[in-house]
């Protein structure tokens, strides 16, 4: 256990280390100034974001993939679909509810819809679309029709949404599709997906795994739209208190209310664990044993990382987005790219779902292949965002092109790739994206318009680090197929080569 560890925190090093390094050396510049107060303790969060991740990717090993994976076979051999899915959906929406970060979106839109109809609308729609999600496992349906289907659903609304005049809930509705997949369903669904594959069987099971995370933050973004229809008013954003000084001095009250968070996210997964474990799994006790420390690895290395996210770098994320765009708009924008290459890098959920997909994929996706692709899709997204919030243009111009791009690459790379390229978006998406990424371009609105325009312009860049690892890992796929035939081009013209050199020689 204790070199397993070692391990995870080389490796959570080797991911923060390059984010605390861009931030730390830019804050040594004329560009940026930071007091004393705000880099001690943008460095320690850094030590504890470490700290955090390693224990909560150790966790996930040891628990969440476990669990998910039981449960999802486990329901699958017991024949009975009504109570798989039907578990399956009181999860979705009880773990959705659970989310801090819905909690959060919720307080900012209070003022024109009621927190608990739409925190409970959006855990509905996560719960749905878990179990299209299971249906489309049990069945082997093509992820790229649904997702073909759902889509133009939701551009449909989109239309409608404009049309009423509530155009300003769009950048909110996409936001909130990356807001509900957290660290903590994130591990637990994907594996749940690997148990219902590997039990259901057929030719392609590692490839019907994927897709769950897909399906399930297309249910969000679908009932915010809704729901906008529905609300009287425009939005109105509060403006929260971005400073170390506060959150220093709140620091007991930060703690309690992440842990608090995590209890109710990991408890709910495990009293249900615990009670299909009694009725139908019947796991051996050492695996219980293995799965209960895991699960206190997963508690404290979530709440280490999240406070170390609320302390140190919300705060200066905010700061650096203001100081950047007062100093150079050009200057923000190229920030925002090489912040975004290595931010991902630290996301907890990302290296699960790396490792996931390399064992599944038995090596033919590799993990750094996923990491550099990942890297290179998060650093556009924040680069592209800043444009969009210097120029003042529509997330729509982005987004519809960008989804109608995914969805047509869907059609010419191996479907193992759509569905992890869809995957990937609700993952990268994650809570260091919303934590660190959103306050620096809330930052950034603030010093160049004010906090009119924080809705339409600072929100979308969750969504647009959810939309563009679509296109990128797509890409990947699409290389891979035209290298592979590649290939065999020039095998086969080696044999006929040979063919040819040995009937002149026999001649």
């Amino acid at each position: 256990m204790g070199k397993a560890l070692f391990l995870k925190l080389k490796e959570s090093l080797l991911s923060v280390l390059p984010v605390a390094a861009i931030v730390l050396i830019i804050s040594f510049t004329p560009i940026v100034s930071l007091t004393v107060t705000e880099t001690v303790a943008f460095a320690v969060s850094s030590v504890f974001l470490v700290l955090g991740i390693g224990l909560f990717n150790l966790g996930a090993d040891l628990a969440m993939t476990p669990m998910g994976e039981h449960v999802g076979s486990g329901l699958t051999k017991s024949k009975r679909v009504t109570v798989l899915l039907s578990v399956c959906f009181v999860m979705g929406v009880l773990i959705t509810v659970a989310e801090p970060d819905l909690s959060v979106l919720a307080e900012q839109v209070k003022a024109v819809m009621n927190s608990t109809v739409l925190i409970a609308t959006v855990g509905a729609g996560v719960g749905l679309f878990l179990v299209i999600a299971i249906l489309k496992i049990i069945f082997r349906k093509n992820l790229s029709t649904l997702l073909m289907f759902f889509y133009m659903m939701l551009f449909a609304l989109c239309a409608v949404l404009i049309e009423s005049g509530k155009g300003g809930f769009l950048a909110l509705a996409f936001d909130s599709g990356g807001v509900t997949t957290g660290p903590v369903t994130v591990p637990f669904i994907m594996a749940l997906g690997v148990g219902i594959a590997s039990t259901v069987g057929g030719r392609n099971a590692n490839e019907n795994s994927f897709g769950l995370i897909a399906l399930c933050s297309i249910g969000p973004m679908l009932a915010v739209m809704v729901l906008a229809l529905s609300s009287q008013g425009e939005i109105v954003y509060e403006l929260a208190d971005y400073s170390v000084e506060s959150s220093l001095a709140a620091f007991g009250h930060i703690v309690a209310e992440h842990a608090f968070d995590v209890v109710k996210a990991l408890g709910l997964i495990v009293v249900f664990f615990a009670i299909l474990q009694a009725a139908v799994l019947k796991l051996p006790k050492k695996k219980i044993i293995q799965i209960a420390i895991g699960i206190a690895y997963t508690f404290v290395g979530l709440v280490v990382f999240l406070v170390a996210v609320a302390v140190g770098f919300m705060p200066i994320g905010f700061k650096l987005g203001q100081q950047l765009a007062a100093y150079d708009q050009t200057l923000l924008i190229v920030f925002g790219f090489v912040i975004g290459l290595v931010v991902v890098l630290a996301e907890p959920a990302v290296h699960v779902l790396n490792k996931q997909v390399e064992e599944i994929t038995g090596g033919g996706v590799k993990k750094i292949e996923m990491l550099v692709a990942l890297s290179i899709a998060v650093g556009i997204s924040i680069c592209l965002s800043l444009v969009r919030m210097v120029f003042g243009f529509s997330l729509l111009y982005y987004l519809i092109p960008g989804y109608l791009i995914s969805l047509g690459l869907s059609f010419f790379v191996p479907k193992i790739y759509t569905a992890i390229a869809f995957d990937s978006g609700g993952v990268a998406s994650g809570p260091l994206t919303s934590s660190f990424i959103l306050p620096l371009a809330i930052g950034a609105c603030v010093a160049l318009s004010g906090t009119q325009s924080i809705l339409t312009d600072a929100f979308g860049v969750v969504a647009m680090v959810a939309m563009t690892p679509l296109i990128t890992i797509q890409v990947l796929g699409f290389k891979a197929v035209t290298s592979a035939k590649v290939r065999a081009k020039i095998t086969m013209r080696r044999i006929l080569s040979a063919d040819d050199e040995q009937i002149i020689y026999f001649e």
